[in-house]
């Protein structure tokens, strides 16, 4: 059972054991840790580009995916964009800090993995895959859990978010006081 606040943001994991709690947090600490290297491998590499995979697209959006595929500076800022995104991502969700936006960012992003080579019947691509699929591949297994991660967040129990969290709560409980303004006869 969650514990929820009163604007229905969950506040803390209540009513699952210990094993659950560790369970959940390690999914989420070990995705973001495949996020991370993910994306400091690209950023180490200097000959990575994501243009291959992008002009490989059969599916939904292919002509956008070949565009930015041939358009050299598209391109770049997809590729960064890619990087720093699944760094950031990594990171967000390894500190759990920023853990839901980290969440739903790495969701989206790998949507957009798979809608860019799906596992369909009759499609083959140039980059060899890790094995064979149908329909369901790594990319949508890892998009699920991430989805379970969204649904039982846990960086409030294990996380940097639960510190910045308090320290917010502790601001909006304290404010500042203002100075008042005297009026001038």
């Amino acid at each position: 059972m969650m514990q929820q606040s009163a604007n229905s943001e969950v506040v803390a994991v209540r009513g699952y054991k210990n094993f659950q709690v560790a369970t959940l947090v390690a999914l989420r600490i070990f995705i973001g840790w495949h996020f991370f290297y993910e994306g400091l491998a690209k950023l180490l590499n200097q000959y990575w580009t994501s243009a291959g995979y992008l002009a490989d697209s059969q599916w939904w959006f292919k002509g956008l995916f070949l565009s930015i595929a041939t358009s050299p500076s598209t391109l770049a800022v997809v590729d960064f964009l890619n990087v720093w995104g699944l760094i950031l991502i990594g990171l967000g969700l390894m500190l759990g800090l920023f853990s839901r936006a980290a969440t739903i960012a790495g969701i989206v992003l790998l949507a957009l993995y798979w809608i860019v080579a799906p596992p369909f019947v009759g499609y083959t691509y140039a980059m060899p895959a890790e094995g064979s699929y149908l329909v369901v591949n790594k990319v949508l297994i890892e998009l699920t859990a991430l989805c379970v991660l969204l649904a039982f967040p846990t960086s409030r129990v294990f996380g940097l978010d639960r510190l910045v969290l308090d320290r917010l709560m502790f601001w909006k409980r304290n404010p500042e006081p203002t100075p008042q303004r005297q009026a001038h006869a």
